[in-house]
């Protein structure tokens, strides 16, 4: 155990679309316990501005323009990110987009677009980690799945199948690699208040931006949104060697939104 708990010093710290959101809180929180960050997302001016944040206050952040949908790109970038580190340690799969409507009104298009973001990005990175982590004799992945991999919620035909999809992949890697010394588990959030939250409401309910953000926060049992730093303190918590008798888990993070609705 290190001298202090859930610290990350001296390991390397993957996030996908860690330019805003649950993402970077995550890459704050693992930066301030000492993990030097490696940032992948699309939006660059986000992307860097996150950097310039974590290395005012004294932490290590480096940005990468990726595509996760290209596994050409993630092996690129892996790869570099390996080489100039030393090391593979941890892996944050949270990219992803949201999908609204029932299997009549989800479109091939739309279905097609969800799988690319959702599913086939995490199964590039998986596909790429897993090698760099066996080198390093282990690491921990972490995959952000959502309540929606284990319930069902209405209008999000999707989004769903892609997190069950994500949730599917995260307990096979834990099987398939827990003798390599990989720790594989899952996060499920319920409604997490980030920028896309704010920016759905004000996009589909102009005018009544503050009687549906009430709505939508009174759907959580526990009668509000959770934080992205509520679910960075998890995710630190489980890729911490601390956590390193927790595998092939998963973990709602979701106001009671499972059991208390059940």
């Amino acid at each position: 155990m290190s001298s202090a708990p859930f610290r990350l010093d001296n390991k390397s710290a993957i996030i996908t679309g860690a330019a805003s959101g649950i993402g970077e809180s995550i890459a704050k929180t693992f930066a301030a316990q000492g993990a030097s960050v490696f940032i992948l997302d699309i939006d660059d001016e986000k992307g860097q501005a996150v950097v310039e944040d974590i290395e005012s206050l004294g932490g290590s952040a480096t940005y990468y323009n990726c595509d996760v949908t290209s596994l050409a790109k993630i092996r690129a970038i892996f790869s570099k990110i390996y080489d100039d580190h030393g090391s593979f340690d941890i892996l944050i799969n949270n990219a992803a987009i949201a999908q609204i409507g029932g299997v009549e009104t989800t479109t091939p298009e739309m279905m097609d677009k969800v799988y690319e973001v959702n599913v086939k990005s995490v199964y590039h990175c998986l596909h790429e980690g897993v090698k760099l982590m066996k080198k390093d004799e282990g690491g921990a992945i972490l995959n952000l799945a959502s309540i929606a991999s284990v319930i069902g919620l209405k209008d999000r035909f999707g989004y769903s199948m892609s997190k069950g999809a994500v949730l599917a992949m995260t307990y096979s890697i834990a099987k398939d690699y827990v003798e390599e010394g990989i720790r594989c588990n899952a996060i499920g959030p319920a409604r997490i208040h980030t920028p896309f939250v704010d920016n759905f409401i004000k996009n589909n309910y102009p005018g009544n931006e503050e009687e549906m953000f009430k709505k939508l926060s009174a759907t959580q049992p526990i009668g509000r949104m959770g934080t992205p730093d509520e679910v960075a303190f998890f995710a630190l918590y489980l890729c911490s060697d601390e956590a390193g008798f927790a595998t092939g888990g998963f973990y709602p993070i979701d106001g009671g939104f499972i059991t208390l609705n059940s």
